[in-house]
């Protein structure tokens, strides 16, 4: 085959990819579109009776979404910005999520709003294997130090009011140590309370709570990243020593964990498409 026929074959290869991929390209659009016009207007709790729902799975929003919302179309995720994206597409009618967790996801994902209002009331605390008394008491003991000095509050202010300041002094603490590990389960993709940061570590409200108990006992923080729905299987078999991962405490989970002293109050509400 000459030059010329080469470079003719050649070019008529990049057209034909190119009408391929604007064919793509016109059956996503409207694919999106048919998504847009089959989706249900979400005002308040009411209108979520038979809607298409996305939560993160394993959270008390997936609890609540399956306990109370008759005939709800329920879409599980391993990742919140996942339900987010889906939500903006047309692919569900809204996400039920934690109040902090929600205000952060509409801050990174354009065209959706928090409704205002919310669904429950509710309080964060760190989990431990059933039983584990002398974990339990020490983790116990440094959340009441940490709130009698102001510890906690400075962790607020640096990833839940968003103070740079605040989050520059946390950022300056050394690293605990010791010469026993200490080691955390969580779940990275709940910002702002366990998050991947720039330099692809995990960060967040959570992180910094862990390793303020940490300091306070001695020991060498580890931390270890998986699905939420598998942490509590991951502290019974001692793959983990605490769970902190914005868990709400629950009659379920009493029955499965420990639970420290509280220390966070958070909530459910709603997110829907910015009309």
């Amino acid at each position: 085959m000459n030059f010329k026929k080469i470079a003719a074959f050649t070019c008529a290869a990049v057209m034909s990819l190119g009408v391929l991929a604007g064919c793509g390209t016109s059956n996503d659009a409207a694919k999106d579109a048919d998504n847009k016009e089959n989706t249900k207007t979400i005002t308040g709790v009411a209108d979520l009776a038979g809607a298409k729902i996305g939560v993160q799975e394993g959270t008390t929003g997936d609890m609540y979404v399956t306990d109370e919302i008759e005939g709800a179309q329920i879409s599980r995720f391993k990742r919140v910005v996942d339900a987010g994206m889906d939500l903006k597409n047309g692919k569900v009618d809204a996400v039920v999520v934690d109040d902090q967790v929600a205000k952060d996801l509409v801050a990174e994902v354009d065209g959706l709003k928090v409704l205002p209002g919310t669904l429950t009331e509710e309080e964060y605390a760190i989990a431990v294997k059933k039983g584990d008394t002398a974990l339990l008491d020490g983790i116990n003991a440094a959340i009441a130090e940490m709130t009698a000095n102001g510890e906690i509050d400075a962790i607020r202010k640096a990833y839940i009011d968003k103070d740079d300041a605040a989050l520059a002094a946390l950022k300056e603490k050394a690293a605990p140590t010791g010469s026993e590990k200490l080691i955390m389960g969580t779940n990275a993709e709940f910002a702002p309370f366990e998050f991947m940061d720039d330099n692809n570590e995990i960060a967040g409200y959570d992180v910094e709570i862990a390793k303020e108990i940490a300091r306070k006992m001695g020991r060498e923080l580890t931390i270890e990243n998986m699905n939420f729905d598998s942490l509590i299987a991951a502290l019974s078999s001692g793959k983990v020593d605490m769970v902190i991962a914005g868990m709400t405490v629950s009659e379920e989970r009493e029955q499965q964990v420990d639970f420290s002293e509280k220390y966070y109050k958070a909530a459910q509400v709603i997110i829907v498409p910015e009309q």
